[in-house]
């Protein structure tokens, strides 16, 4: 973490900033305490659409036997 004074952060700001936006934390000082961090942020993440989702699974063709049987069948079968 950047330690910065206020009065050096006002000056470079847009420097932080790069610092920032590089994945760095950045914390401002104020008469040696610190007051606030920049950080970058997270892009937001595109919410589940259930209906692409449905669409998705309803292609996928259903199974002849269970999960259970088949990671069995792996796992006593001449594979491993």
């Amino acid at each position: 973490m950047n330690m910065v004074p206020l009065a050096d952060a006002k000056a470079h700001l847009g420097d932080l900033i790069a610092q920032a936006e590089a994945g760095e934390t950045v914390c401002i000082t104020k008469r040696g305490k610190p007051v606030a961090q920049l950080t970058a942020v997270q892009p937001r993440r595109r919410p589940i659409s259930l209906a692409e989702l449905q669409a998705v699974t309803d292609a996928m063709p259903m199974q002849s036997e269970s999960a259970g049987d088949f990671v069995r069948g792996m796992r006593d079968g001449e594979r491993y």
